[in-house]
């Protein structure tokens, strides 16, 4: 009855794994098109996934001109993880019981949901202000910039255990410098935060002279921020420069003229919706 049930599981997830690399490579192969709406401009190659798992796989993240990063269908942070959950599942599996090894199994969901990153299309106006995380607005004020000495708008963005923990550049730059301050693991939504956790900033001056400063704040549960990039590094708009494991934060600080799209309590996703737009 145990190998019978472990191949039931094995099918199992082999149909699931199947699934979800059909739906991803559906979704990259889809028909060219541009929405009037947004903005945004579809320009998916096809057949992207297994190019983009085997670059990723080496560090790299490919920027298109249009659309940014193209990270693969798990993030690469994530991989160990998985494969542990995966491996101590199938072990209580194989030596204990299926009924034993249904909370593992579970475990290994959440983790695999966690760690997902799917592609996203960028909006293509150049003076948007992408959104650099997934999550829920809990900030939206006007405040000393702490890196730039400036009166700034702040937009800050909390990331739960269930949102997409990739981060993404809101705007096309070069990067002027990078802050790293070590520092405490209060809850990422206190405002407290924001001064006195761990946290990682990037100063990118866009091409038309614009100074913004996004800073990654680890939270409660996050012990590890992930940044692939450094100063004299070049971003492009919704490029995927870093990742915050298990709830964390993202702090913005815009120029004070700029124009906000978003409000207090909204849900957004990081690479795909706009903040706002910078005024030139």
């Amino acid at each position: 009855m145990a190998a019978a049930s472990a191949r039931w599981w094995a099918i199992h997830w082999k149909l699931l794994l199947r699934f979800q690399c059909f739906r991803h490579l559906g979704a990259c192969s889809r028909q060219r098109s541009t929405s009037p709406i947004h903005g945004l401009a579809w320009r998916s190659p096809t057949l992207h996934f297994w190019q983009g798992l085997s670059r990723q796989m080496q560090g790299q993240f490919p920027v298109s001109k249009d659309h940014g990063a193209r990270p693969p269908l798990l993030a690469r942070e994530g991989w160990t993880h998985i494969a542990l959950a995966v491996a101590a599942a199938a072990g209580v599996h194989y030596f204990a019981d299926a009924l034993w090894a249904i909370p593992w199994w579970l475990l290994v969901v959440f983790v695999v949901q966690f760690f997902r990153d799917p592609a996203r299309l960028i909006p293509t106006d150049a003076h948007a202000l992408v959104c650099p995380a997934d999550g829920r607005v809990i900030v939206v004020d006007e405040v000393q910039d702490p890196y730039l000495k400036r009166p700034a708008r702040r937009v800050s963005i909390f990331m739960n255990v269930f949102n997409v923990h990739a981060n993404r550049s809101p705007v096309a730059g070069t990067i002027q410098q990078r802050w790293y301050t070590p520092g405490k693991f209060f809850n990422a939504a206190l405002d407290k935060a924001a001064s006195e956790n761990e946290r990682n900033a990037l100063w990118v001056k866009t091409d038309d002279g614009a100074d913004v400063v996004f800073v990654q704040v680890a939270g409660l549960i996050a012990r590890r921020i992930f940044c692939y990039v450094d100063k004299g590094d070049r971003l492009a708009r919704g490029q995927r420069y870093g990742f915050i494991r298990f709830g964390s934060r993202v702090d913005i600080y815009l120029p004070a003229d700029c124009k906000l799209q978003v409000s207090l309590g909204d849900k957004v996703s990081g690479g795909r919706d706009i903040l706002g737009f910078l005024v030139h």
